[in-house]
């Protein structure tokens, strides 16, 4: 089906502002129109041209793109940091915007970025949320371990969250204020709430039959627990997607910044262009993963006798995005290839 219409929405929590061009530049038609989805159907339906949209990734462009996706030739979702450079401007707003995106679309200059499918996506806000609950259960005990502190009062730190210790420690606490014990109490009251819902959340993803043979899959590598192994297939959704292992470490956020000018080229930390969910949770597996995985212990000791721990942990995780994403790819179990198996390969391919 040709296209012969080129739509840009500058998408906001509130309204959408759109614009219509024609192949040449034209504008047909621009407005704005309420965020809501019963409005953006009835629009989308009386189109009378088939079109081609696009709109910048937002928070609150997952909803919009799923409402508008039926009804379009093609839609996409824009790059926020890259439409940010090509679309910078003095003069700048609403509408301006929406005319920016649509010449984007005209011309195939848009700078496209991945839109998960949406039960993925809605897998992956359960796992975010599971993670940020975990994040507050830790704050929740360095809170009552401060409070402790604070009073001057003896303690365990290994067994101070274990409830029978908690308990028994309340009734011999000496000297210390009432409204200490009341917050720790209620601090004792939330950190269970947080421990309750994330085993609640971490099982109901665990139980879906569409993660649980790929999350089985990736635990067959040694070191990779369930956390990570549902991390990596929420926040990468379609492995395939990565043409290659440079890729998926640079999206992991493993790759140094470059900085290349008159044939000179300076390399500076590892790149902020990441996503920050699963570098976060493959950082912690790599810390972890060379007490049980002798391939990944090796990589580790190798870069530790170079003199830097810190190197030898991206090293680790730099071969645990190797390894799960050949796993992925491959839909097999993880094997670690030998020169006898690689000789038996060939023989077989022969």
């Amino acid at each position: 089906m040709n296209v012969n219409h080129y739509i840009g929405f500058d998408v906001h929590k509130k309204s959408i502002s759109y614009c219509v061009k024609a192949a040449d530049g034209t504008i047909l038609e621009e407005d704005t129109l309420p965020a809501k989805r019963a409005i953006l159907r009835s629009w989308a339906r009386k189109r009378p041209e088939p079109w081609h949209g696009a709109m910048e990734a937002t928070l609150f462009s997952g909803w919009i793109y799923d409402t508008l996706k039926p009804f379009a030739t093609e839609l996409q979702m824009g790059h926020p940091a890259m439409m940010k450079a090509i679309g910078a401007s003095k003069k700048k707003n609403d509408q301006l915007d929406a005319r920016k995106i649509a010449d984007l679309v005209r011309c195939h200059l848009l700078p496209v970025c991945y839109v998960a499918p949406a039960e993925l996506r809605e897998l992956r806000r359960l796992l975010r949320y599971r993670n940020l609950v975990v994040a507050q259960a830790v704050q929740m005990k360095n809170k009552m371990s401060g409070l402790l502190m604070e009073v001057g009062a003896e303690y365990n730190k290994q067994q101070l969250h274990g409830a029978k210790y908690f308990t028994e420690l309340l009734d011999r606490l000496e000297e210390v204020p009432e409204s200490v014990k009341d917050l720790l109490r209620l601090s004792r009251g939330a950190l269970e709430t947080f421990e309750t819902t994330q085993k609640q959340l971490l099982a109901r993803l665990k139980k879906h039959p569409g993660l649980a043979e790929r999350v089985k899959r990736l635990e067959s590598i040694r070191g990779v627990g369930e956390v990570t192994a549902l991390t990596w297939a929420l926040e990468v959704a379609e492995p395939q997607r990565f043409r290659s292992i440079a890729r998926a470490v640079s999206y992991c956020g493993f790759t140094s910044a470059l900085d290349s000018s008159a044939g000179k080229e300076h390399r500076g930390p590892i790149s902020k262009q990441r996503n920050a969910h699963l570098q976060t949770a493959l950082v912690e597996a790599a810390k972890l993963a060379p007490r049980w995985n002798p391939q990944l212990a090796a990589v580790h000791e190798r870069e530790v006798q170079r003199g830097d721990r810190n190197r030898a942990t991206l090293a680790v995780a730099r071969k645990l995005v190797a390894y799960l994403l050949a796993v992925d790819k491959s839909g097999k179990p993880f094997q670690i290839r030998t020169p006898a198996t690689a000789e038996q390969e060939v023989g077989t391919a022969a």
